[in-house]
């Protein structure tokens, strides 16, 4: 456990976390803030699509990447699809 002030910024007020938390929680520029049982969360920003090309490796490592559903022609296909 590690105690911190608040400072006033402006018109808000502020929490200096010191670089070794925020090392340690993956935290950059931006984070998202909630409110859980009377405590503040502060959430890491991930990239939109962060994560999903090693998912995608695991998957297909484990013979799990196949479609779900079959292939299912449409009209463009047959008459403006060049292979």
């Amino acid at each position: 456990m590690m105690r911190a002030s608040i400072v006033p910024v402006g018109n808000s007020r502020g929490l200096r976390i010191p670089k070794a938390l925020l090392e340690a929680c993956g935290i950059g520029d931006t984070v998202d803030l909630s409110v859980e049982e009377g405590r503040l969360i502060v959430h890491p920003v991930r990239g939109v699509r962060e994560g999903w090309a090693e998912a995608a490796r695991a998957m297909a490592e484990r013979g799990d990447d196949r479609l779900l559903e079959p292939e299912t022609p449409t009209a463009f296909d047959a008459s403006e699809w060049e292979w």
